[in-house]
């Protein structure tokens, strides 16, 4: 059986090397997100105070996948 990922909305608040971000989500639990294949091959660029979606493993919710940036207003 698959196992189910739980997707948030969050904001990147700090920038590490190999493209990992520390994410602060809507409930304002903090983890480290890494991206997607899908963004790295697509050379969007995601920087501190982006608003993201990310994937999280109901193994570990202290890591998770960034697979989307929202569009600033």
């Amino acid at each position: 059986m698959k196992e189910q990922k739980v997707i948030h909305e969050g904001l990147i608040t700090e920038s590490f090397p190999n493209g990992m971000f520390q994410v602060r989500l809507d409930n304002e639990d903090l983890i480290i997100g890494y991206i997607s294949g899908r963004i790295q091959h697509s050379f969007i660029r995601i920087l501190i105070g982006d608003k993201v979606k990310v994937e999280i493993s109901c193994y570990n919710s202290t890591r998770g996948r960034i697979i989307y940036r929202l569009k600033k207003k």
